[in-house]
Formats: structure tokens, sequence, C-alpha cells
């Protein structure tokens, strides 16, 4: 069971007052992505697939629970992505993507905010669209000089009573430019 193991993954979805792990395309391993241009930086590498798809209202809290806490210091973020037809059909391809959630660095003393923490939630925006979404969470780990590492999941969501909110939207691989 996953959930017995410490190997740094994000394996249960919170949404709203239902948890999952059925909905979350679960990483074969904690190896993280260290191509911002790959495709693996969508969903990980060759998740397996979720088999449930969580229904949860818009203005309700989403997020995940990590195995572990996060130790590998770094940035983190959570974004939605809408689904052109079901949640589980959708490989994330596209620019359906928009970042609703993000944590950073203070800077006195120095740290990031999502240091030492074993799940990250946020509000989905309640102006969001009803319909099937992956729901994408990042941890960049940047402890290795010049080699940013992403820890990723993405789980299978439909939000229901949204509005008609229409955020900018960025393509994954192609939100961020390896440099």
């Amino acid at each position: 069971m996953i959930s017995n193991l410490s190997i740094d993954i994000w394996f249960n979805l919170i949404a709203g007052s239902t948890t999952s792990t059925a909905a979350v395309r679960q990483p074969l391993n904690n190896s993280p992505v260290a191509s911002v241009t790959s495709n693996d930086v969508r969903c990980n590498v060759n998740p397996t697939s979720a088999t449930a798809t969580v229904t949860v209202a818009a203005g309700s809290t989403i997020g995940f629970q990590l195995d572990n806490t996060v130790y590998h210091l770094g940035p983190a973020a959570i974004y939605l992505g809408k689904a052109p037809s079901t949640a589980a059909s959708w490989d994330g391809s596209g620019a359906n993507w928009f970042k609703i959630a993000e944590w950073g660095a203070t800077f006195n003393p120095f740290t990031f905010t999502d240091a030492n923490v074993s799940q990250l939630t946020t509000t989905i925006p309640a102006n969001t669209p009803a319909g099937e979404y992956l729901v994408r969470i990042e941890q960049i780990g940047l402890h290795v000089a010049g080699a940013p590492q992403w820890f990723i999941s993405c789980a299978q969501i439909k939000i229901t009573g949204g509005g008609s909110g229409n955020p900018a939207k960025v393509s994954i691989p192609g939100y961020v430019v390896a440099t």
C-alpha cells in the first residue's frame, strides 16, 4: 500500500471533505522528473491509471497529501487543467492549464513555505467553470544546483456549481523554459 511507504509521492487527493487515492494517477516510484521539456512533467513518468473521478464543488478545498513531508527545498504549485472530454481519457496535452495556488520562499530567515509539510491545499476558485479536470501538484526540489527536480502527481476531478471564469492558460510542458 502506497500510504505506508516513505517515498516522496503525492498519493492522496483532498477534495472538499473527500480524500481519494483512487483518483490519483499514482507515480510508479519517487524518481523526480528532471526535464521541464518532457511530457513527463505533466503527470509524472508513466503513472498508473486512476480508477475514480472525484466530484467537488467550485469554492471547495483541493490539494494533495504526501506520504512523507516536503524535505527538498523549493517552491510548489497546484494547477487545474480542463479536460476536453473526460479527465480519465485526457493526457493533459494542450493549453488548458491554469495555476490556482503557489508556495514560495520567505526571506527572514530564508526557507520555503512548503518545507516540512505533509499536505498542500488551496481553494478551487468559485468562478471555475463546471466540468472535468486534472488537478496537478508540483514541488520543485532545488537541492541540486542548476538541476531542479519536479515531484508531480495528477488526479481526476469533476467540478460542479462553477462560474464563467476564464483565466489565462498554459501548456505543460511549455509553462516554464529550461535555461
